[in-house]
C-alpha cells in the first residue's frame, strides 16, 4: 500500500510564510514526477507546482517567484515552501505522485490534504 501524507498547513498572516511536507511511503519500486495541487471552496482543483525526479520544475503563473517546490529522494519527500502569501493562496493543498510500484506499473497517488488559511 502507497500512502501519501502531507503536513505543515494552518493559519497564517498575509505576507507570511509556510512550508509543506509530503512524505510518500510503502513498497515503491520509482517515484517519478511531484507535485502539489490546491481547492478553493467552490473551485476547481488546480496545479501548483511539479517536480520532476530529476528536478525540472513547473509552477503556475499565480505562484512564480513566491513558492518553490523541492524535493528529497532518498527520503521520498516533496516541500513546497510558500512566501508572500495571500488571502487568495487559501485552499486545501494535496500532493500528488507518479509513482511505480512495480516496473512499468504506473499509477496517479494522492494525499489526504491540508488546509491552508492566509488572512488579510
Amino acid at each position: 500500500q502507497v500512502q501519501l501524507v502531507e503536513s505543515g498547513g494552518g493559519l497564517v498572516q498575509a505576507g507570511g510564510s509556510l512550508r509543506l511536507s509530503c512524505v510518500v511511503s510503502g513498497s515503491i519500486f520509482r517515484i517519478n514526477a511531484m507535485g502539489w495541487y490546491r481547492q478553493a471552496p467552490g473551485k476547481q482543483r488546480e496545479l501548483v507546482a511539479t517536480i520532476s525526479s530529476g528536478g525540472y520544475t513547473n509552477y503556475a503563473d499565480s505562484v512564480k517567484g513566491r513558492f518553490t517546490i523541492s524535493r528529497y529522494n532518498l527520503r521520498n519527500i516533496v516541500y513546497l515552501q510558500m512566501n508572500s502569501l495571500k488571502p487568495e493562496d487559501t485552499a486545501v493543498y494535496y500532493c500528488n505522485a507518479d509513482i511505480e510500484r512495480y516496473v512499468g506499473r504506473r499509477a496517479d497517488y494522492w494525499g489526504q490534504g491540508t488546509q491552508v488559511t492566509v488572512s488579510s
